[in-house]
């Protein structure tokens, strides 16, 4: 009966996000100040790639079953969530300093 209630507290918890999505950690000071014209649009590019893993990632697969079985998909929806609000932020920071940075850039 303990084996039994053991695997079934191990399953339950093996349920809780067992997808990895990419994070994306917020444009810093330091980055903000150091971009220029094309490494911000090269970071925006490295943003648009992470978006397009988050999606892949959240496709069904075998770790969607094992996820539903576990927490009915809700360890993983809210990972996803995160994972997208994360990358949508700093996306959202590097095209406010690329409109910035970019069109002095072309003025100047």
């Amino acid at each position: 009966m303990y084996k039994a209630l053991c695997l079934l507290a191990i399953l339950l918890l093996s349920g809780c996000a067992l997808k990895q999505y990419p994070q994306a950690p917020a444009v810093t000071d330091e980055e903000a100040r150091s971009y220029n014209c094309p490494a911000l649009q090269t970071e925006i590019a490295k943003t648009q790639a992470m978006q397009q893993q988050i999606d892949k990632t959240g496709e069904f697969d075998a770790l969607t079953v094992i996820g539903f079985v576990g927490d009915f998909g809700i360890g993983n929806g809210i990972a996803k969530a995160n994972a997208n609000s994360k990358v949508s932020a700093r996306l959202k920071q590097l095209e406010a300093l690329k409109a910035i940075r970019c069109q002095e850039s072309q003025t100047g």
